[in-house]
């Protein structure tokens, strides 16, 4: 039975988990060590499990305990050359990520410990982001954590998986009426920041088929967005295509999500 679990979402940090009885890989690290570990155990999961990091970009929200965790577990962290490049010189990251690091290529299917990924190039205003296809022995899943606008990729990934996680940061209305800076609201909405509902609705209508099962929204937004929003909007575009039976949550920000079973 494979489980996926949100630890954290949001501009407060990103990481998500999926494993089984035998094995589990982390998507981002981007919360303190000690939270990893403590919202792991109290879902009774062993962090000793993890075998393998994949990386969606350098953003201090998805990197922050990678390092750290790293350089205690020395699992292999999967991440695109560029990426590479930019962790090997980051602040955070610098000269401590113990000659772990493996390269994978976007487009190209990478496999390690049984588990099949592709990681596929998206629009985010950082220097190399990626989303994930991944294929959890035979539970396949895209994540879309950050982008600023919907893909021909993004739609073909999540057309061939049962479980979509994707954001769906803002909602237009209260990002325009808020408090963040004009410079701030013109980086989230110009097409390198996030996804808006709209948007993420719009996305999900492409890319219903007859398997998809759930979809997770990820990365609200703690200041233009409300989970109840984010879930109405979503809902409504797949019931609009006769997803009725979807799933559909908005992941918490601030704490872990329950533990689904897949």
């Amino acid at each position: 039975m494979t489980r996926f679990l949100s630890l954290s979402s949001g501009s407060n940090g990103n990481c998500y988990y999926i494993g089984n009885d035998d094995i589990a890989l982390l998507i981002d690290l981007g919360i303190g060590g000690r939270t990893v570990k403590k919202r792991l155990s109290v879902k009774e999961l062993d962090i000793e499990q993890v075998a393998m990091v994949l990386v969606t970009h350098e953003h201090l929200d998805h990197i922050k305990y990678l390092a750290g965790f790293t350089k205690k577990f020395k699992r292999p962290v999967f991440t695109t050359s560029k990426l590479r490049t930019v962790l090997e010189h980051h602040p955070v990251t610098r000269g401590q990520l113990c000659g772990c690091v493996c390269e994978t290529v976007p487009g190209v299917e990478t496999e390690a410990a049984g588990v099949r990924f592709i990681p596929f190039s998206v629009p985010h205003d950082a220097h190399d982001t990626v989303g994930y296809f991944i294929d959890f022995f035979g539970d396949k899943f895209t994540f879309l954590t950050d982008l600023g606008e919907v893909t021909e990729d993004a739609i073909k990934y999540c057309r061939q998986s049962s479980h979509i996680i994707v954001e769906s940061n803002y909602d237009p209305y209260l990002l325009a009426h808020g408090s963040y800076t004009p410079e701030l609201k013109k980086r989230i909405m110009e097409g390198h920041g996030h996804l808006s509902n709209e948007q993420t609705a719009e996305l999900l209508k492409l890319a219903f088929h007859d398997n998809l099962k759930s979809v997770y929204l990820c990365h609200l937004s703690e200041n233009n967005n409300r989970p109840q929003i984010a879930e109405e909007s979503a809902r409504a575009a797949l019931d609009s295509v006769g997803g009725t039976e979807v799933s559909v949550y908005a992941l918490p920000r601030r704490e872990s999500s329950q533990i689904f079973m897949i």
